[in-house]
């Protein structure tokens, strides 16, 4: 005969409660769940450390040629948002792929940064900001816009008008 009564009997109690008279369970102990963190911190590291030198920029000599005086100018670009950066993160457009209207300025761009497998790339108009615009005199003469790609879509980081202005 068991003790139901003593045990409590119908009287309520949560399903996560253990009944008080099993033998007690030995959990693994602390230093071997440590030393399991400390393996897979260890080759999480490892990981990054082989696949860093894959994400740098790399100098193919496709500038080797350029004005020095034009590349530092192109350096030196900002607009209200911050630098340009460089010629190379900027893209030249032709006048089919911008246009003004009553002072505002958009481009046409790819919605992706990259085109998804086998399907052409899709183009949509994007209003340039304000702010975005450069102010300083046009010295390539092409129509350029330094595009950013993120998780809610393309946005200007800068605007530099051609000659159709």
């Amino acid at each position: 005969m068991s003790n139901w009564i003593d045990s409590g009997g119908e009287e309520p109690r949560l399903y996560s409660a253990r009944p008080t008279n099993c033998k007690s369970e030995r959990r693994g102990s602390g230093s071997a769940t440590r030393c399991l963190s400390v393996t897979r911190l260890a080759s999480a590291l490892v990981l990054v450390a082989f696949a860093a030198p894959l994400g740098h920029a790399r100098d193919r000599g496709q500038f080797a040629n350029t004005n020095a005086d034009l590349k530092a100018w192109f350096d030196g670009l900002r607009s209200g948002k911050g630098p340009c950066c460089s010629d190379a993160d900027g893209s030249a457009l032709s006048d089919t792929d911008w246009d003004s209207k009553d002072g505002h300025y958009r481009v046409r761009l790819p919605r992706y940064a990259s085109g998804l497998e086998g399907r052409p790339q899709e183009l949509v108009w994007v209003d340039v900001p304000e702010e975005a615009v450069i102010s300083e005199p046009n010295r390539v003469g092409r129509t350029m816009v330094w595009p950013i790609y993120g998780y809610m879509g393309v946005s200007i980081r800068c605007f530099m008008p051609g000659s159709m202005t």
